[in-house]
């Protein structure tokens, strides 16, 4: 079994997450990648697009999840992501990374990081 890795870098969306009832009032940009590891064999050989993963249908499932729900932890935003991708799309494994740009703590960051794996 051969597999292979779809990658979805750096999706931008505004959502309204955090731990403050301010950040999920104003809400603020995230960032996300989603990485998809699944046996696409069958669409290999076939050079088949509809055996393969649909990566605008993960984008779709992504920002459904970032724009319409709320979440208290980024960690639990991005596991719900990857449990739906890896249910939806028949992975192997999945892994979401979502990065938070504006943190709100006294000091000099460039973003807070959160990364979780589902595996099948």
């Amino acid at each position: 079994m051969a597999k292979y890795k779809i990658a979805l870098e750096n999706i931008r969306l505004y959502g309204y997450h955090g731990a403050t009832e301010n950040e999920r009032e104003l809400g603020q940009r995230f960032e996300i990648d989603v990485e998809i590891t699944a046996d696409l064999s069958e669409a290999v050989k076939a050079d088949d697009m509809k055996k393969t993963v649909n990566y605008e249908a993960v984008f779709k499932l992504v920002e459904s999840e970032v724009v319409n729900e709320r979440y208290h932890l980024l960690e639990a935003m991005a596991d719900k992501i990857a449990r739906d991708v890896l249910k939806e799309f028949g992975a192997l494994e999945v892994l979401v990374r979502i990065r938070k740009p504006s943190v709100p703590i006294a000091g000099a960051i460039d973003h807070v990081e959160v990364e979780v794996v589902q595996t099948a």
